[in-house]
């Protein structure tokens, strides 16, 4: 066994003992690609308890494109405050909404590239929506998986288009899906940003530790 596959056997041993994050968690309970792309949006600079409360109160308001356009942005605003850059998001979601249904038929497109074109909506937002939405093949990379897949020595690039791509070559498909949730919960909980809790870090052997200056 390799050292990808080895990370990634110990990481889904550990998944459990840590929370999924929070558009996972949506993904598993409704598969509803709406949801999927509007929690997502919502979590982008938000911790996930805040991203979990503000879609739930937004959803109470509105399911479906055809549902949310109809309310007005100064309600959608105060339905996800205080998520971060609420008040852009709320201008967002009433223009994505109204453009699914003129241009869509209400239905979140299932690839990457018609995704991209919605003003808001970056490669992660896309990935994630055509994973977990769609359950289609794609890599998300967030700055979780920017961070763990440089520290381990994975890859060696600077922004997280760049390690997409060079995921996109080095990952076996069959982990492609998977590994944006089991990068995201380990660096929430233990390969954090600042001072990483190397000392029980299960992967610590297959770790180079590269630009880990501290760590506890």
């Amino acid at each position: 066994m390799d050292k990808i596959e080895q990370i990634i056997s110990i990481l889904k041993r550990d998944y459990p003992k840590f929370r999924t994050p929070i558009v996972t968690e949506f993904a598993e309970r409704t598969r509803d690609p709406f949801k999927v792309l509007i929690s997502c949006l919502l979590s982008l600079r938000t911790k996930d308890e805040t991203t979990a409360k503000a879609s739930k109160r937004l959803f109470e308001l509105g399911e479906s494109p055809e549902e949310m356009v109809k309310l007005s942005e100064e309600r959608i605003r105060d339905a996800i405050y205080p998520v971060g850059f609420y008040k852009t998001k709320a201008k967002r979601i009433k223009e994505i909404c109204k453009r699914l249904i003129e241009e869509y038929e209400s239905k979140v497109p299932d690839t990457i590239d018609e995704l991209l074109k919605f003003k808001g909506v970056g490669r992660k937002t896309a990935n994630l929506v055509v994973t977990q939405g769609y359950g289609k093949l794609g890599i998300c990379v967030d700055t979780h998986v920017h961070r763990i897949s440089n520290r381990l020595g994975l890859v060696k690039t600077k922004t997280p288009e760049k390690t997409e791509f060079a995921l996109r070559e080095l990952l076996p498909k069959e982990y492609w899906i998977v590994y944006n949730d089991l990068l995201v919960s380990y660096g929430q909980n233990v390969c954090v940003p600042i001072s990483p809790f190397c000392s029980k870090c299960s992967i610590r052997e297959y770790c180079e530790r590269v630009g880990v200056e501290r760590s506890r």
